[in-house]
């Protein structure tokens, strides 16, 4: 009887971190997709826009920003921001949108196989044979 009852209490204990737990997770959630969105409208409509960012290294980017109408390509590190080059909005349409086209027509496995199987023959060719 005793050891039941505590084996209970246990569980409604459990239950009570476990709906807590959830409780905060959606908190943190909402809070950070309000935040985001917050900045997002704060920030809009301004003379400075992030195009496109990669990321090149440990704390290093290149990003072209929209800059009025002028489009520049900035290397962007730790401490520092260096202009690479500047861009017209026709060398900026020329770059193919690859993810575009990987949405559209979207590998299945056996495709996927045969890339693979492709890129590891030419692979292969680079190193000679024991």
């Amino acid at each position: 009887m005793i050891l039941l009852s505590s084996a209970l209490g246990s569980f409604i204990q459990l239950l009570g971190v476990l709906i807590i737990f959830l409780f905060v997770l959606a908190i943190t959630y909402f809070t950070t997709k309000w935040i985001g969105n917050y900045q997002k409208t704060n920030f809009a409509n301004k003379n400075l826009q992030i195009v496109e960012s990669i990321r090149v290294g440990n704390n290093k980017f290149i990003a072209i920003v929209k800059a009025g109408e002028v489009y520049l390509v900035v290397a962007v590190g730790k401490d520092d921001v260096t202009l690479l080059t500047q861009l017209t909005e026709e060398q900026l349409s020329e770059v193919p949108d690859l993810s575009a086209a990987q949405n559209r027509f979207p590998m299945d496995g056996k495709a996927a196989q045969e890339n693979f199987r492709e890129v590891l023959n030419r692979v292969k060719e680079h190193f000679p044979k024991k």
